[in-house]
This record gives structure tokens, C-alpha cells and sequence, in this order.
């Protein structure tokens, strides 16, 4: 029997079958959803397999039983009865150009054209509520939104004005289901983002939120299980063209592409897309930020001066959802994917992390471009001499290559926060090179600008503008910053760094041995 082709870049269900692609079977979870209630959203990061949900949900409500044979659901569902299924995806109706409301009057003047339905209303309201109490006449309505949110994302970071209009109407917009209730047969939400019930969907207080849910934390996405019984011949082909043995290849996978966790007591599940990016290219790379630079995102943690994206274990209810105004880069960076559960403690506060290499160099890399003015392409030569200067525990060539890199800076990119761009750029280009550093680690006396740790060396560096080199050593001693890491049996070296706002980079700087 041959073997199925992966479904790279294909996103509909009958696209997938009857093309004989390789489809993951999710409909268990499916099943278990719509049979509970009828109103849901669900939010994942982008390519992580919602429009396949979408379009599986739209083929069984139209009856397409030829296309579930030999899935779980084949012999639980009912195939006689069918609904008219309304189908809108936000990120193909042209509102970028168009404007949303007439990207979205255009949509909605399609689909009724293609149900045969003559509107008489005009604005998107109640032309959407038209359509659904016209096509009801056939059977209770099945509405399946993907992207619902694509219009307010994308121009967060860029034209803030523009994303809380749209928001004020598509709340209008998705106000209408409120009162269709006995027209309507399920309601299904896909985004990216979670914003807070009173922001957009306020008229939906029965909307059933499955993002952070135990039960469907593994509906998207492959679960360890579901990649190695579904690619035996995938995993064993490209363990061969790498010449690593099958354990070997999955644990590289495990760190590449898994680790997306979307409640505590459920299984990591790996990114759809680049699992099989991997398998059809059989090498590891960044697949899953090639898709989409998050410009917006990046445009807003520059706009908020955050570049660390470690935090303090918070409650889940910190980012779960926020509003336009008041903006989290934690929920944000949550929400889209670049930042997952890492654990959670017994008071119920939450770490979060990069799920994985794949996300955490790519976001790296980006960070060092926007933040640092770095082409991270032509700067690999340079940071590879920096990470064999600390291996080497060189010190002095380690500020030599600091110094040349700032010296390569365009323009001064935080004018208004010139200390908290220097202490960025060392921070983002450090964890770059995989040193362990952690930026202003909190002690009993105070913080530690930046903690950097060696296979033989603890480095306990201290900043300052426009003073000394001296100072900032001076203050690591009386502050006693190295108290903490007496038994760690390694050196532990103070680092005092001196920046100048007139030269832009480095003046000067000193070290001393605080610990033997």
C-alpha cells in the first residue's frame, strides 16, 4: 500500500481525503464537542490545524459520509440529518484593502448568492442575521467562524485606532447570534487571541470557552501517541536520511517541534506544520516561523521595552484574555504560541516558556534584529567567536566582540531608554549563543542586572550609563549578589560594564573573582 501524501499547506477536509493525504483522526474530540452544547470557541496559535477543524465540522453537517469512512466517528453519527452549514473566514475577505465592513457586506453578499438567498437588508448585522434566519428554513443553522479575530490582530502594533474598530464591529457583528438561538444548531469560534467577553464577545455569555479545557487540550495538534502511530514510515525514512536511530530522531523532534501544553494535566501535543515540514524535508529548521514573521507582536514587546520573556509564575487568569487598551505581551505571547505552560505549582500559579528550539531560536533571532539592529544572518560568524570567547572563559575578547557588534548599529534604537537597551542587546545576544542568562534576577537585596552561567563559570554582570566600570562592580559587592551562588562550586566572577550614550557602546568595564 502506498503512502499517503502529507497535507503541506492543504487546509480542507475534502481536499485531504479525497486527495489521499495523511489525516490525523481528531473526530472523537469533534464528536464529544458537539454533543455537549452548541455554542464554542477555541483558540490556538496560527497553523495549528483550526481551519481543518472548521472544514471537518462543515463536511459532517452536510452529510459528506463518504468522507469519514474508516474514521471514529463513521458509525456515531447521524447521516440523515443534515444543516445548512454558514462558513466565514476572516483572513480571505480582503479587509486589509478593503476596509472590514465592506470586506465583510461582500462576504456575506456572496454567500447568500451561493444559498440562492435575496437579502433585503443592508450593514453586516442585519445582513448575517437575514441569511441565518433564511437559510433556518432548511434546518437549524450550523455557523463556523475561523480567524475571527485576524482584523484586530493584524493591526495591533501598527494602527491601534484601526483594531478597535474593527473590534467595536465585529462585536456587532457577533451580537447577532444572541438572539438566533432557535435557529441555530452549533456555533463554532477559531482565533489566535482570547479578548474578554465584555471586548467583543458580549452578547455571547453562553459561549462555551474550550482553549484552556482538559478535554479538548490535545484536540489540535499530534500528541506522542498520535506522531508515531501515524508516521511509522516517516519516522523511519528520515532516521535513515540523518543516520540517527529511532530514539535518537524522536528525542531530537521532542526538543524541535513538541511541547505546546494547553492545560497542566494534559499531554504536550507538536506543531501540526512543522512536523510535517520536517518529514517531507527530513531536516530540522524553523519551519513553523518561516509560515508568518510575528510582526505585530514584536512591534508591541519593542513598544514595551520587553525582550526577556521569562516571567514570574502568574495565574492563568493573567493572560487568559485582555482588551485593546490594556494590552499583556504575557497573554499575547501565550495566546499566539510563543510562550506555553512549563508547570504549575501547588498555589495554582503557572511558569511559562518557549514550547520549543523551533520557537525559541526563531523568536530569538527576531528579537536580536528588532531590538539589537542585528542581521542575525550575517552576524552568525560573529556570535559563533563570541560563544567560543566564554567557553574559553576570555573575557576581554567577549567585550572585544560586544564592542564590535555595537559599533555595526544603524541608529540608536532606544533613545528614551538607553540602559534598557544595552542591557536588551546583551541579554537577547547571550541567549542567542545558548549561555544560560537571566536578566535582573531577584535577590534579598535587591537585582542582579544579568546572572550568565558557563559549563565552568558563574558571571554576575552589573550595568551602567554613562558612570564607571567600577561602579557597577562596586555596587555587585555591596549589594553581595554573590552570596547566593557560594555552594555552587564554580568561580563566580563580577562584571562590572560601563555604556556611554555619546559613543553608543561599551567605554569601559572590570572583573573580579568573588568566589574562588
Amino acid at each position: 500500500m502506498a503512502r499517503k501524501r502529507l497535507p503541506i499547506g492543504l487546509q480542507d477536509f475534502r481536499s485531504i481525503i479525497e486527495g489521499d493525504y495523511k489525516y490525523i483522526d481528531k473526530t472523537r474530540y469533534i464528536h464529544k464537542m458537539v454533543t455537549s452544547g452548541k455554542y464554542f470557541f477555541l483558540s490556538r496559535p496560527r497553523r495549528f490545524g483550526k481551519s481543518i477543524t472548521i472544514a471537518t465540522l462543515q463536511e459532517l453537517y452536510l452529510g459528506s459520509k463518504e468522507l469519514f469512512k474508516g474514521l471514529w466517528i463513521e458509525d456515531k453519527w447521524d447521516w440523515e440529518k443534515k444543516h445548512p452549514v454558514l462558513r466565514i473566514s476572516f483572513t480571505s475577505i480582503g479587509y486589509e484593502s478593503l476596509g472590514l465592513a465592506v470586506a465583510l457586506e461582500q462576504e456575506l453578499r456572496t454567500l447568500a448568492r451561493k444559498s440562492e438567498i435575496s437579502l433585503n437588508n443592508v450593514g453586516v448585522g442585519p445582513m448575517f442575521k437575514e441569511i441565518i434566519e433564511t437559510l433556518a428554513k432548511q434546518g437549524k443553522v450550523v455557523v463556523l467562524i475561523d480567524e475571527y479575530d485576524a482584523p484586530i490582530i493584524n493591526f495591533l502594533g501598527r494602527d491601534l485606532e484601526k483594531a478597535i474598530q474593527n473590534r467595536n464591529l465585529l462585536r456587532e457583528f457577533y451580537t447577532v447570534l444572541k438572539d438566533l438561538d432557535a435557529y441555530i444548531e452549533l456555533v463554532f469560534l477559531t482565533g489566535v487571541s482570547k479578548f474578554s467577553k465584555v471586548g467583543i464577545f458580549s452578547g455571547l455569555n453562553n459561549l462555551r470557552d474550550l482553549t484552556m479545557d482538559a478535554q479538548y487540550a490535545t484536540m489540535l495538534g499530534y500528541t506522542q501517541e498520535e506522531l508515531e502511530s501515524n508516521f511509522v514510515e516517516e519516522i523511519e525514512l528520515a532516521a535513515e536520511k540523518l543516520k540517527l536511530s529511532r530514539a535518537e530522531l524522536l528525542e531530537q523532534m521532542r526538543v524541535w517541534y513538541n511541547g505546546y501544553l494547553f492545560h497542566s494535566d494534559a499531554d504536550r501535543v507538536y506543531n501540526p506544520v512543522s512536523s510535517n515540514l520536517f518529514f517531507e524535508q527530513q531536516e530540522f529548521q524553523n519551519f513553523w516561523f518561516a509560515t508568518g514573521t510575528p510582526s505585530f507582536l514584536v512591534n508591541i514587546l519593542k513598544a514595551e521595552g520587553v525582550f526577556d520573556l521569562h516571567f514570574p509564575a502568574t495565574s492563568l487568569a493573567g493572560f487568559e484574555s485582555f482588551e485593546l487598551d490594556q494590552i499583556k505581551p504575557i497573554a499575547l505571547l501565550f495566546q499566539t504560541g510563543y510562550l506555553t505552560i512549563q508547570s504549575k505549582d501547588e498555589d495554582g500559579l503557572v511558569s511559562l516558556d518557549y514550547p520549543n528550539k523551533e520557537v525559541r531560536d526563531s523568536m530569538l533571532e527576531v528579537l536580536i534584529e528588532r531590538f539589537v539592529g542585528v542581521d542575525t544572518e550575517l552576524s552568525a560568524a560573529l556570535i559563533i567567536k563570541m560563544r567560543n570567547a566564554f567557553r574559553a572563559n576570555d573575557l576581554e575578547r567577549v567585550i572585544q566582540i560586544l564592542q564590535e557588534v555595537f559599533k555595526k548599529l544603524p541608529f540608536f534604537l532606544h533613545e528614551r531608554y538607553p540602559e534598557k537597551f544595552f542591557h536588551a542587546a546583551i541579554h537577547l545576544l547571550f541567549s542567542y549563543l545558548g549561555v544560560r542568562i537571566h536578566s535582573e534576577v531577584c535577590t534579598s537585596d535587591g537585582r542582579i542586572d544579568s546572572l550568565v552561567e558557563t559549563d565552568t563559570h558563574i558571571y554576575i554582570l552589573e550595568y551602567k550609563l554613562n558612570k564607571s566600570a567600577k561602579a557597577a562592580l562596586e555596587q555587585i559587592k555591596q549589594k553581595r549578589y554573590y552570596e547566593a551562588y557560594w555552594n555552587v562550586g564554580k568561580p563566580v566572577v563580577g562584571v562590572g560594564v560601563n555604556f556611554s550614550s555619546k559613543t553608543k557602546n561599551i567605554k569601559d568595564w572590570v572583573a573580579e573573582v568573588l568566589v574562588g
